[in-house]
């Protein structure tokens, strides 16, 4: 049964503003500004500056903003960030693709990734996100390149600030026009509020689903001659995202979820192979074995690899960003995928009980995967509860409406997008907010054969494939 609303297919126009370009202080009136004219682009915006915390009235449109600098100190203000916002904005409107450079050169890009994956390495694989009374956090999950929902989505929260924390769970490119865009805006949030923005991993911050995906291509495109540098400054920078964050002392968040314990077996003799030689793995072909693993194991996880490995001694980062939740009880290994595992209800429990947790937000399942799992509930809302044990719960959260941008079908999903708020005293209760695509979208081409690609990760069978990553 598919489970798709259907409509006409969308058409994908050229817009001329979008309704939440303006900026206000964190806690302003969510209230989008009157439009320019029809043919207007987006203007810079300036912040408040007398503290008010209503949004500025619309500017009056202007031309192509200048080339954004680095500022000379590498500190980043709230006004810069503002700026560097609307001129994403009026780049994605208003100038081809490859035409970005003059706004956003090479070199532009390349500070300001360095920049956050040197903060971004220090941190540990479990970021510990502990707020104050007076501090809320808002978790956010896959948005897969829709720089304009991301737009939507910070202003409707309300901006990252010392009293709004924001953990992202990954999956930032791949799929969407604007993937380069939006994680650029969003490790601009992460070195200007270093403490305050906590970025996850997800499992398209990889090599080998940035090559089929899109993403690849669109920095090529982007950047031409200088493409390949810039995308090894971004995947450099994805080996430097943490695996995994604990809110509050009772908030689980990761990409796919749940993982296995490191088992000691022996290896299989190969060439390379010593004498005696053994490793330690968790098993890549029978389930009987298979051990929920513990913070302390996911803490020593090495991380930093382009492609998580599906066989040898590595396997936990690839369980953190590929697994799923399954009705089905206990652990077993997630042969659709061919790589991560597939966990029931009792494994939830498990881990909520041995950590003293009473909540997992995890991601990494869209309404176009759901769509092929008639055992859980289909993302039509941006959320899913999946398990409700004993201990707690366990949440599926995707935050990319209308997703994928590109689809070949002419039923689309039609899904809406969601984010979570953790409120004092009680983080571990969440509240849900629904927030539907902006509409329409600027005109834009995929980067990726969106008709003959595997249309979801779900029938990605990375067992199958040789995808160059090192298995250990």
């Amino acid at each position: 049964k598919n489970r798709r609303a259907k409509e006409e297919p969308e058409i994908i126009e050229l817009a001329a503003t979008d309704p939440m370009h303006a900026m206000a202080e964190p806690g302003g009136a969510l209230d989008p500004p009157p439009p320019p004219s029809p043919a207007a682009p987006t203007p810079p915006v300036q912040w408040p500056k007398d503290g008010s915390l209503d949004p500025p009235p619309s500017p009056s449109p202007v031309a192509q903003p200048p080339p954004v600098e680095w500022p000379e100190d590498g500190v980043l203000t709230r006004d810069w960030v503002a700026s560097f916002t609307a001129a994403l904005d009026w780049c994605s409107r208003s100038i081809p693709p490859d035409q970005l450079p003059s706004v956003l050169s090479a070199d532009f890009v390349r500070r300001l990734v360095v920049a956050a994956a040197v903060i971004l390495h220090r941190e540990p694989n479990i970021v510990r996100v502990d707020p104050r009374p007076d501090q809320s956090v808002v978790v956010v999950g896959d948005v897969h390149g829709q720089l304009h929902d991301v737009m939507f989505l910070l202003r409707d929260a309300g901006f990252p600030s010392e009293e709004r924390i924001f953990v992202f769970n990954g999956d930032y490119v791949d799929r969407g026009a604007w993937g380069l865009e939006t994680l650029l805006l969003l490790l601009a949030w992460k070195v200007f509020l270093p403490n305050c923005v906590f970025l996850l991993r997800g499992n398209h911050e990889s090599k080998y689903c940035t090559s089929v995906y899109g993403f690849e291509q669109e920095v090529m495109v982007k950047y031409k001659g200088q493409g390949t540098q810039v995308y090894r400054k971004f995947l450099r920078c994805f080996e430097d995202l943490p695996l995994a964050s604990i809110i509050a002392g009772c908030v689980y968040t990761a990409h796919g979820g749940i993982f296995r314990g490191a088992v000691v077996l022996p290896s299989k003799r190969s060439k390379r192979a010593k004498k005696g030689h053994k490793y330690k793995a968790g098993p890549t072909d029978d389930s009987t074995t298979l051990k929920l693993g513990s913070l302390d194991e996911l803490l020593k996880a090495r991380r930093t690899v382009l492609d998580t490995p599906y066989e040898g001694s590595n396997l936990i980062p690839g369980d953190v960003l590929w697994s799923d939740p399954s009705l089905d009880k206990g652990l077993s290994l997630n042969n659709e995928r061919g790589i991560g595992l597939l966990w029931g209800p009792d494994i939830t429990q498990q881990f909520l009980y041995t950590n003293n947790l009473k909540l997992i937000i995890r991601s990494h399942e869209g309404p176009d995967a759901r769509d092929k799992r008639h055992d859980l509930l289909a993302m039509d809302s941006g959320y899913t509860i999946d398990h409700h044990v004993a201990c707690g719960k366990l949440i599926t959260l995707f935050s990319a409406p209308d997703y994928p941008q590109f689809q070949a079908s002419v039923d689309r999903y039609n899904n809406s997008g969601a984010y979570i708020v953790l409120s004092p005293p009680d983080f571990a209760t969440p509240d849900f907010h629904t927030f539907q695509a902006v509409k329409p979208r600027p005109k834009a081409h995929p980067y990726y054969d969106f008709e003959d690609v595997i249309d979801s990760d779900e029938e990605l069978n990375l067992g199958a494939m040789d995808t160059g990553t090192s298995s250990s």
